[in-house]
């Protein structure tokens, strides 16, 4: 990339048939709905060119596109379960050599370690890297960063992988992550980044999968958007060690 940031675009992936938790894009998180949230945290990203929302061209999902457009950002229409597709083409319509990939049920995404990622994903050179959740000892927290892949990298998989699993789950074809490790090492470079030491907590889970998660996160932001819509993680941090634990216990409980 020759020390030239590649024109870069943050896709966020989301629909209404989620097989956990259908309707969880658009589910409440004080006062909005989720995938609100999210971009609105990630329109404070420094390094994107382009903000989209890559969802399918199912009626159902007609919310999130209107959600898109009422939030000012771009709106791509797809393939359902063929998320390398989806990627692939709404990355050709938007010109991305960079893909930043970001699941929509990742509630509060940090803008700066975002783009810490994409800025280390391209000074280092790497295919595929992430500190969307702990891998390599990185230390982050599941759910506040962001997957960098090169368009190449995704172009590759999109032409030579037929298995449906890694055409729905992208980061498979880059890391092993029951095994903690690249997944096709002599084809891809892949990498992470070392998350800071104030917020190196990869025990906390940020994602909302489960009705467990989305109580747990809706919680959250209920005790700290009101105090500043613009919380950072070390809020998060003092939210759940302070307010969350020592009245519920840790996430996994029963309501």
């Amino acid at each position: 990339m020759n020390g030239v940031m590649p024109r870069t675009v943050l896709i966020m992936q989301a629909r209404m048939g989620s097989s956990r938790l259908p309707g969880k894009s658009m589910m409440d998180m004080a006062g909005q709905p989720l995938v609100h949230r999210i971009i609105e945290r990630v329109k404070r990203c420094e390094t994107p060119d382009a903000i989209v929302l890559a969802t399918t061209e199912k009626p159902e999902d007609d919310p999130l596109a209107k959600l898109a457009a009422d939030c000012g950002i771009s709106c791509f229409r797809g393939a359902e379960n063929d998320l390398v597709k989806r990627y692939l083409d709404a990355a050709a319509k938007y010109g991305a050599e960079l893909i930043l990939r970001l699941p929509a049920d990742n509630v509060a995404p940090e803008p700066v370690e975002i783009d810490r990622m994409a800025c280390h994903h391209m000074t280092q050179g790497y295919d595929y890297s992430t500190n969307l959740v702990p891998i390599l000892d990185n230390g982050y927290p599941d759910g506040i960063g962001v997957e960098a892949i090169n368009q190449g990298a995704l172009a590759w998989v999109g032409a030579n992988v037929d298995d449906p699993r890694r055409r729905e789950h992208p980061h498979l074809n880059f890391f092993d992550f029951d095994n903690d490790r690249p997944a096709d090492p002599d084809r891809f470079y892949v990498g992470t980044i070392a998350c800071p030491r104030e917020f190196a907590r990869p025990d906390l889970v940020l994602d909302v999968n489960t009705h467990e998660q989305y109580v747990y996160c809706r919680s959250l932001y209920e005790y700290l958007y009101p105090r500043n819509p613009q919380f950072h993680i070390t809020d998060v941090i003092q939210w759940h060690d302070t307010v969350w634990v020592p009245q519920y216990g840790q996430p996994g409980f029963h309501v």
